[in-house]
């Protein structure tokens, strides 16, 4: 049932963001002239999928988890897209495609071993990564490897369709500050 709400709302979604997401892609390219980040993710089974979001880092910064990336790499659109969430806008395209759902543990990258192993040894990877959760709400981000997945799989067991919209709810709400960078 999720897998359904999940093409429903990213359909709608971009569909109806489609303005948007076209005038924050302008201001990307006049700001970096490179407006879409992408980057290899674990996904579903421990599978590489291709994440797309609003680029909010200059393009020469090192490819590294966003709490070992340095404040002054962020653009000044960039702190404007982490804070109100719309960096995250694209990654629709990654819930239809079935890479992604809208609830699930946020994607990390190959090189996070630690998180990796211990999302393994817990089960986050039987599901899909999602675009919010209950890690992202309570600002648990990839600087806590251990109570990133033990968080990931508290979600993940008690995950039903109120939960669903919960976490939906509450990221509309303003609920978490996204990935945290050194200062």
């Amino acid at each position: 049932m999720i897998r359904v709400f999940d093409i429903l709302f990213s359909a709608l979604g971009l569909i109806v963001l489609l303005p948007l997401m076209l005038l924050l892609w302008l201001l990307g390219w006049l700001d970096t002239r490179a407006p879409l980040f992408r980057q290899q993710r674990v996904g579903r089974n421990q599978q590489s999928f291709l994440l797309v979001k609003f680029r909010t880092m200059r393009p020469d910064t090192v490819s590294v988890a966003s709490h070992l990336a340095d404040v002054s790499s962020i653009t000044s659109l960039g702190h404007f897209l982490r804070r109100t969430k719309l960096d995250e806008m694209p990654q629709l395209w990654n819930v239809l495609m079935g890479h992604m759902s809208l609830v699930g543990p946020r994607p990390n990258l190959f090189n996070q071993v630690e998180l990796i192993n211990t999302r393994n040894a817990l089960g986050v990877y039987d599901v899909r990564p999602g675009i919010t959760g209950l890690s992202q709400i309570n600002d648990i981000d990839m600087s806590t490897p251990e109570l990133l997945a033990k968080t990931d799989a508290e979600m993940i067991s008690t995950m039903s369709v109120a939960n669903y919209f919960k976490y939906i709810f509450l990221t509309f709400a303003g609920k978490g500050q996204g990935d945290r960078v050194r200062r």
